[in-house]
């Protein structure tokens, strides 16, 4: 049997009863559209994050991104400052607001937003600075937030890999004036289908989200307040994550246990020009939403484990400001040169809670291998 990077069916095994019972809860409810469910959610999850938070559910963390970016006052002629090292909806979301994105490199040890670089490239045009919570593991917010006080700037959180991370004791999602969260399936905290939510202390963001996720209507039905969306979060959906909101913190201790037997089992195949595993800031906690490793000759080690029935991933093979799509923002090869050199040498191993320690012993042996075979 293939082995994958992610499978959701040992955790659904387990859960099955809870899940379909949220299912038959909201089928019964008499109420499929922004009913108690939504509510119950975007109340707990607020919760979650401390008093204070304010939460939004939508349709997905694209559209979660989009719309804070919107509600945070963003425009066509406004840039976003950002990294190219992120999945391509980071992006997309930007572009789709009619601004335009503007990359800095990432720094070669933890992949994550080089901080140095982000004063030299604010303009008078720039809006936002959007830092992505990469793999699990937040950014360094703290300068970031100081940027943002010097040029009038509002700090915007990509935290769709990363819930339940804290840097220096705060969770991701609680350190900017707003951030986005996504709910695929995949994530450390994922539905059964597309969600995703806006976090934000303040009201008048939260209210802007409210009325940008229903059409821009305001309360009343069919009174559009200022153009917006239909990106409402399903109620089946967040049924569902309101039970697994409550297991939340057991899935990152699964998450971090599968970590640690990676860290065992491949610490000596690290060095110069070896195997190099993921690294945790001081004052982070990790969540692994994925256990990404580097290697030089990555291609040809994901070639040869598929002889073991071992198929990975690459988190992320392309650089967005080398994607035909983002071509017309002008970024040339050389242009983010960490960026551009992880993209050639990370791959993903098998990363879940509920990954059977079997697997993980099996794709281990592989590794070690195919790496010492090299």
């Amino acid at each position: 049997m293939t082995t994958y990077v992610w499978d959701y069916l040992p955790e659904y095994e387990k859960e099955k009863d809870d899940i379909l019972d949220a299912v038959g809860k909201v089928f019964a409810s008499g109420r499929l559209v922004l009913g108690d469910s939504v509510m119950g959610f975007e109340e707990e999850f607020a919760a979650y994050h401390g008093t204070g938070r304010r939460c939004t559910g939508v349709d997905n963390g694209t559209n979660a991104l989009k719309l804070a970016l919107e509600a945070l006052g963003v425009g066509p002629g406004d840039e976003v400052i950002t990294v190219s090292n992120t999945a391509a909806p980071t992006v997309v979301a930007i572009v789709s607001t009619g601004a335009t994105p503007v990359f800095v490199d990432v720094r070669e040890d933890d992949h994550l937003i080089d901080t140095d670089q982000v004063e030299a490239a604010v303009t008078d045009r720039t809006k936002v600075l959007l830092p992505v919570h990469l793999y699990g593991q937040c950014a360094d917010t703290e300068p970031l937030r100081a940027i943002a006080e010097r040029h009038g700037l509002k700090l915007l959180e990509d935290c769709a890999q990363a819930h339940g991370a804290r840097h220096h004791g705060r969770l991701a999602g609680t350190m900017g004036d707003a951030a986005a969260f996504s709910f695929y399936p995949t994530k450390v905290l994922g539905a059964y289908g597309d969600g995703g939510a806006v976090l934000t202390a303040d009201e008048d963001t939260d209210r802007a989200m409210r009325q940008l996720r229903y059409y821009g209507m305001d309360q009343v039905y069919y009174v559009v307040r200022t153009p917006g969306h239909n990106s409402r979060l399903d109620e089946v959906q967040a049924e569902i994550l309101r039970r697994k909101l409550t297991r939340l913190d057991a899935y990152i201790a699964g998450r971090n246990a599968v970590a640690r037997r990676y860290e065992e089992g491949l610490a000596d195949l690290t060095g110069p020009g070896g195997l190099r595993l993921p690294t945790t800031n001081p004052g982070n906690t990790h969540v692994y939403y994925v256990y990404v490793v580097r290697h030089p000759e990555r291609d040809r080690i994901i070639e040869a484990l598929k002889a073991h029935d071992i198929a990975l991933n690459i988190s992320y093979p392309w650089p967005c400001h080398t994607m035909t799509g983002f071509a017309h923002l002008g970024y040339t090869t050389g242009s983010l040169p960490v960026t551009e050199k992880l993209a050639g040498e990370i791959f993903s191993l098998p990363m879940y809670p509920s990954l059977p320690e079997a697997v993980q012993d099996r794709v281990i042996t592989a590794l070690r291998e195919v790496v010492t075979a090299l």
